[in-house]
């Protein structure tokens, strides 16, 4: 498997890039309109909130799935007995942000999400007709005004040594939503895996954006678009006393968008969370 690097400038940008995400589930852009200036600071000053007491004050909503997910609340990926070796906050667009660290984190929100608008549209272009049939409305206009599309912040701490024998950072998984836009973390550590069964590093170089499938788009158009499995692995010698923070938007349709005869976006999403054990 080969994970396609595209510039976003290219003229056949759009075509190289889905054909990535449908061979792959995965596709890497350059030169995307996403100002790395902006993703570093927003990295700095979050980890100086993880860092900090102040987190405790945002706990998270059971209800409302908002706030700070502490490392013992975490989520089990499915399928996974071992909790991940994380900690996030969770923003919507709706949703509580330390005071401090709305101005920047906003902004990212809404530059990401245009993009992400831009790159369902390509999708969507992309997709052949006999697949598109089974989109019950254009795929940019699933997220259209959606409350529920989701900002998490992650930080993966040093570790210690003491972490359960076989934990990971983050342990294979699918991601739930329509589209994963994901800049080059802070730190390697991200594997995709191929149809082989083999894990393969994607590129992490700074400046670069990873975007992905998630099960809600392979739902929807009938698996042409797989949802690819991934991982986070745990660093080795000098990485592994290193945060490692990461800042993943995942697209999540309007409650009410039908993505198949099986499932809306609402009844998808509510049966992930329970067997992610973060919501009752």
């Amino acid at each position: 498997m080969n994970v396609r690097v595209v510039d976003y400038h290219a003229p056949d940008a759009a075509e190289q890039f889905t054909r990535s995400l449908h061979e792959t589930g995965f596709g890497v852009l350059v030169n995307h309109p996403i100002p790395q200036s902006l993703v570093e600071k927003i990295y700095a000053d979050w980890l100086a909130f993880f860092n900090s007491q102040a987190k405790y004050d945002y706990a998270f909503s059971m209800e409302r799935q908002d706030g700070w997910f502490s490392p013992e609340v975490s989520e089990t990926a499915k399928g996974a007995t071992l909790k991940d070796i994380k900690e996030y906050f969770h923003i919507y667009p709706w949703g509580r942000v330390p005071p401090q660290l709305k101005a920047d984190t906003d902004r990212y929100y809404a530059i990401a999400n245009q993009l992400a608008q831009e790159l369902l549209s390509w999708v969507q272009q992309y997709t052949p007709a006999h697949i598109a049939a089974h989109y019950t409305e254009p795929l940019s206009h699933m997220i259209a005004d959606s409350q529920k599309t989701l900002l998490r912040v992650l930080r993966y701490p040093p570790l210690t040594g003491q972490e359960p024998a076989g934990s990971l950072r983050a342990a294979a998984h699918g991601d739930i939503n329509l589209l994963t836009i994901l800049p080059a973390a802070n730190e390697p550590g991200l594997q995709v895996q191929d149809k082989q069964g083999e894990w393969l590093d994607v590129p992490c170089d700074f400046g670069t954006l990873v975007v992905n499938i998630g099960d809600m788009l392979q739902e929807a158009s009938a698996g042409y678009y797989p949802s690819t499995q991934h991982r986070v692995v745990n660093p080795s010698g000098e990485g592994a006393s290193k945060n490692r923070i990461s800042l993943p938007l995942f697209l999540h349709p309007r409650p009410e968008v039908v993505l198949s005869e099986r499932y809306t976006a609402d009844s998808y999403l509510n049966e992930r969370l329970r067997e992610l054990g973060v919501k009752m």
